[in-house]
């Protein structure tokens, strides 16, 4: 019995990998096509990355996108860590369920409704306020900020409910200032917390098309709207080249942070088992 369910087990997992993961190493395969026709193989060759490079559209875009995607990560990362601990660390306070609400919402509301939302918003803001002068990466960067600090509040208020909230009492009792305390007790424990938040943000930033379409202007298109626009017209083994780029970045840039979270982890793993045998010892 326990034979047959790990091969079941075995099955499920093999069919469940390759449902993921199986479109992603064709999209790297015929990357190295020699043919037009990414559906066509014929022949091996490495042209269609001597294009990319060569491409100033494409090249102007993702540069965009990773600079939209890094200010957001690290707005999202700010603002978000401020809302997770709110809602993790006051309790119960007038407005908590509004507050609530609001951090949340962008969560589940589709993002056409963020979309348009955020459009009405910057077209009244520019009428009255003269703020902001045109549409570009300024608005791209606001909006795309507003929906990925809900994840990384989500993500800190987690972290801080597991977190015993003894040990930062225990350093205020004894002459630590507030900031002290974040900045030596609380912030090294959900640093894995922040990184995770920052990973996220930054690939929902990268990866977004629908707000971004409907709040830059012109001169201001990311990487998602010019492949979008682009594979209207067919795929072409160029825009596989990118997506192979974007995989092998994102596969080198997840192991370097599983790593430098899992050496992070285990020091402090070490330093509580050192704190302990001390205490012991005392």
């Amino acid at each position: 019995m326990g034979q047959r369910r790990s091969i079941f087990v075995l099955t499920c997992l093999v069919f469940g990998f390759a449902f993921l993961y199986g479109p992603i190493l064709s999209l790297i395969v015929y990357s190295f096509n020699e043919s037009k026709l990414v559906s066509v193989w014929a022949g091996f060759s490495t042209k269609w990355y001597g294009e990319l490079i060569q491409n100033e559209q494409i090249l102007s875009a993702a540069f965009l996108s990773l600079r939209i995607a890094f200010i957001t990560a690290c707005i999202a990362v700010t603002l978000g860590t401020m809302a997770g601990m709110a809602l993790a660390r006051y309790g119960r306070f007038r407005g908590r369920t509004l507050f609530t609400g609001l951090i949340t919402g962008p969560l589940v509301m589709p993002d056409v409704i963020i979309g348009i939302s955020l459009l009405l918003l910057f077209v009244t803001s520019a009428e009255w306020l003269g703020i902001p002068g045109s549409r570009g990466m300024p608005t791209i960067i606001i909006a795309h900020a507003t929906f990925c600090l809900a994840y990384v509040a989500v993500i800190v208020q987690s972290r801080l409910s597991s977190v015993d909230v003894s040990i930062e009492e225990a350093a205020l009792d004894l002459g630590a200032r507030p900031w002290k305390v974040f900045f030596t007790i609380t912030l090294p424990i959900i640093a894995p917390a922040l990184v995770a938040g920052w990973l996220l943000s930054f690939t929902l930033s990268l990866d977004d098309l629908v707000i971004a379409s409907f709040v830059s202007g012109p001169g201001s298109s990311t990487l998602p709207m010019v492949v979008f626009s682009k594979v209207r017209l067919g795929v072409s083994p160029m825009i596989n080249a990118l997506a192979t780029i974007i995989v092998a970045i994102v596969t080198v840039a997840v192991v370097i942070a599983g790593v430098l979270m899992h050496r992070a982890e285990n020091r402090r793993q070490a330093d509580i088992q050192q704190a302990l045998a001390r205490a012991g010892y005392q």
